[in-house]
């Protein structure tokens, strides 16, 4: 008898207040200690249910059998003679495993006995025939756990499609911009803990600050986006201003580019790009997987996974995830405790859809990764320390969020439908703030303070969207309203002292005697605007051009934290348009091209500036972009050029004034593929080119210098192997690289170039008839010491850091 056994791909998988909050991590823990007796009898055949995409080719059926147990880690059994002289034309789209059984298995006359311990016997019932000896294939769109979401492409790491705000959801073909989607099995098989972990696998994008710092921030395309402009569910100001949990996604979109008209105004302001979480959804079956973590330097957590659907048709879902995790971390007595819970629920009906997720997270770090500035007359930057050094001894940061959204959709009929969404976030933050200048040696004054902050932000997002045609011209059109409102709140208090210190031998950090107080209201911002949208396509899809306008109009309000006076105000508004078109001289080929502008919320001066809270006037950023996508039906390839203006924002080293000067421009090439090279070999590569120069600066003094904080060049590549000698085990590597950039506008300080070697592994089993998958991943093998920038600072890179994992599904 044949035993077909091999990993299984995995399916793709956050309310509170201060007190609340810190109940999430015991409540999480207590769920971790209970899985076993939430288990119901029937999610022992869960694995059964979950649902991938496959593209497996023609063969004999025993071959194909082989494959497909190979891709879902189930084992089949069957005598040689049931498959005998069959042949197969393979499988393709997304299925359950049973659904793919059934596909694979049409017109054979071959049954399917499932077995008690999640197992599955093939036999042939006397006097069957054989119907056919070449068998269909079978090609089927769906997603993984939500039907809303695009089906995942060849190897499952990045999905066909994603959402686009305004512009609804579509695939990466038909659309006139560059996106990247990445899938939870990508986030799993990477042991990603934050948003930072997953957006680093392409080149356009990096993070600008470490793992373990006081929050994450990000770089697309040259410009910066603050984690507060996250996208939870296409709606602005829910996601945390520090770091989300990768715990709670089933989908990251990223789309690169200035993204105003598809998704509005960000809170603070962004231009780079766009990046959209997709929260998880209950799957048609069952789901109770629990997961064990260990990170460096001795962190031990878990995190539950429960999904249900109930009704008649599988109409209510509900979908719980809970993280708790504790210990030490890889910096000089660094400490970190996390608890996050998430709750979904949601309903799909024939005509109408609804949906809720609430999160809260919160954290509490002793010692967390610092972030330092340099003297104005330093050209050589000293080597940095080691990313086990903290030079901020004795930091604390605790965090805490809480959001709750909902969203409902109802088709009038095939061709009009209504949507509306809203939300509402709370976030806290209370933070050690050191601070002092270093020289080239990395000698400084350390001044140590107190920065305390809040924000609470009401969102919403009201529209509708129409399908007709016209004289053979189809169009889709979307009338649509957003409104954010936003207070945010803060308290900044010194020590009344400085003492000497070092990066590489750090002093205790002198006291602040100071009362540190509650923070109060800084600012009240409200970000408004209505949006129209028409994407035309003719010739069978062969040609589609979309085009946009949105109204936007920022209001701001700037108060006084000690006397609690409005200081500043301004209230101005824009017409943002976008046009694009796509192309399609042949099938498989998209020839696009876009133009963009929006209006962007001005910046507010940091704290540590002298003008600290200064309010900036809104201002217009540009985008064009042309390309060209190629999908060669495993792998997708994509090469595109850019041009992105805006206002250049800096704090100078000198004055150490915040302030507008001059425009930047960057211009890039940006090269990429992804998909299943071959079978069982998944890869993500690309490369990124930029040329970024500041124009129009104050007296012309840094006209045609580099703009500083942006690379030459980027290149990442990626790689998930199966190994054929040991069936379930995968091997996976990755290579992330940054070029040398200027420090500063004046381009007299220079930040090395960079290059960080990742490592994984990961063996996918059954023991006692559960499904298992135990994950091994070293991020920075080498122990590479490097700096990372963010405006005027730097931190050093997280050393190598080991993420090990055992999850079971029960």
């Amino acid at each position: 008898m044949n035993h077909v056994r091999a990993p299984k791909r995995q399916l793709p998988p956050i309310l509170r207040r201060a007190a609340a909050a810190r109940l999430a991590g015991r409540i999480a823990a207590g769920a971790l200690l209970a899985a076993p007796t939430l288990a119901v009898p029937v999610a022992a055949h869960a694995q059964a249910a979950q649902t991938r995409a496959y593209d497996i080719p023609a063969g004999t059926l025993e071959d194909t059998l082989g494959r497909f147990g190979r891709e879902t880690g189930i084992v089949l059994s069957f005598k040689p003679e049931v498959t005998a002289g069959l042949q197969s034309n393979g499988l393709r789209g997304s299925y359950g495993v049973r659904g793919g059984l059934d596909a694979l298995l049409a017109g054979t006359g071959i049954r399917v006995l499932p077995q008690s311990n999640g197992s599955y016997v093939l036999d042939r019932p006397a006097g069957a025939g054989i119907a056919t000896t070449q068998l269909p294939a079978v090609t089927v769109t769906a997603s993984a756990a939500d039907p809303a979401l695009p089906a995942p492409f060849a190897g499952g790491q990045v999905a066909r499609g994603g959402g686009l705000g305004v512009l609804g959801t579509a695939d990466v073909m038909d659309v006139p911009f560059s996106t990247t989607n990445y899938t939870a099995e990508m986030l799993e098989n990477q042991q990603a803990r934050t948003l930072a972990d997953v957006v680093i696998n392409e080149s356009s994008v990096r993070t600008l600050t470490s793992s373990g710092g006081f929050a994450d921030e990000f770089q697309i395309r040259g410009y910066t986006v603050s984690s507060g402009d996250v996208g939870l569910n296409g709606l602005y100001g829910l996601a945390s201003a520090s770091r989300m949990p990768a715990a709670i996604m089933e989908r990251v979109e990223v789309l690169k580019g200035p993204g105003t008209l598809m998704n509005g105004i960000g809170p603070s302001g962004s231009i780079g790009g766009g990046i959209n979480i997709v929260t998880k959804r209950a799957g048609d079956e069952p789901l109770t997987r629990l997961t064990t973590t260990y990170q460096s330097q001795s962190q031990l957590g878990g995190q539950l996974d429960m999904g249900r659907r109930y009704g008649e048709n599988n109409e209510w879902g509900i979908r719980f995830n809970g993280v708790y995790r504790n210990g030490d971390t890889t910096i000089d007595d660094g400490r970190q405790e996390q608890g996050v819970g998430a709750l979904a629920l949601d309903y799909r009906g024939q005509k109408l859809r609804w949906s809720l997720d609430a999160y809260t997270q919160h954290e509490d770090v002793d010692n967390f990764r610092p972030q330092i500035g340099f003297q104005p007359t330093v050209t050589s930057l000293p080597s940095p320390p080691s990313g086990h050094r903290n030079f901020f001894p004795g930091t604390k940061l605790k965090l805490d969020d809480s959001t709750v959204a909902t969203r409902l959709e109802y088709d009038i009929n095939d061709h009009l439908m209504v949507y509306g969404a809203t939300g509402y976030r709370y976030g806290t933050a209370e933070q050690t703030f050191p601070s002092g200048p270093a020289d080239a040696l990395g000698n400084f004054r350390v001044t140590n303070a107190y920065y305390d902050s809040y924000s609470r932000t009401w969102t919403g997002d009201v529209g509708l969207r129409a399908r007709f045609d016209t004289w053979g011209v189809k169009h889709t059109l979307t009338l649509a309203a957003t409104r954010l409102d936003q207070e945010a709140g803060n308290a900044y208090v010194t020590s009344s002292t400085s003492v000497p210190s070092n990066i590489f031998r750090p002093a205790p950090l002198p006291p602040v005697t100071a009362d540190r107080g509650a923070p109060q209201k800084a600012s009240k911002t409200e970000l408004s605007s209505y949006t129209l949208t028409d994407t035309l396509s003719f010739a069978d899809d062969s040609l589609m051009i979309t085009g946009g306008l949105r109204n936007q109009r920022v209001a701001l309000d700037n108060y006084s934290t000690t006397t609690g006076a409005r200081t500043n105000s301004y209230d101005e508004s824009a017409i943002s348009p976008v046009a694009g078109v796509v192309f399609k001289p042949i099938s498989n080929v998209s020839l696009y091209g876009n133009f963009t502008s929006g209006l962007t919320r001005g910046g507010i001066a940091p704290a540590t500036a002298v003008n600290a809270g200064q309010v900036f006037a809104p201002y217009k950023s540009k985008q064009y972009e042309a390309g060209v996508k190629v999908d060669w039906g495993k792998v997708i390839t994509s090469a595109s050029v850019f041009q992105i203006t805006r206002p250049n924002s800096m704090t100078d080293p000198s004055t150490n004034i915040y302030s507008f000067d001059g425009e930047q421009r960057n211009r890039g090439l940006e090269l990429s593929a992804f998909g299943e090279a071959m079978p069982g070999l998944r890869m993500m590569a690309s490369a990124t080119f930029y040329d970024a120069t500041l124009t129009r600066t104050t007296g012309g003094v840094n006209d045609g210098n580099e703009a500083n904080g942006v690379p030459k060049n980027t290149f990442n590549l990626g790689v998930d192997w199966d190994t054929p000698w040991v069936r379930g085990l995968s091997l996976n590597a990755r290579v992330i690289h940054t070029s040398s950039m200027y420090f500063n506008a004046a381009n007299t300080l220079t930040l090395p170039s960079w290059t960080r070697y990742d490592i994984g592994a990961r063996y996918s089993t059954e023991i006692l008839g559960r499904a298992v998958v135990f994950r091994a991943n070293v991020e920075n093998l080498f122990n590479k010491d490097y700096w990372l920038a963010s405006g005027s600072y730097a931190t050093v890179a997280a050393p190598r850091t080991v993420l090990l994992s055992a999850q079971i599904d029960f």
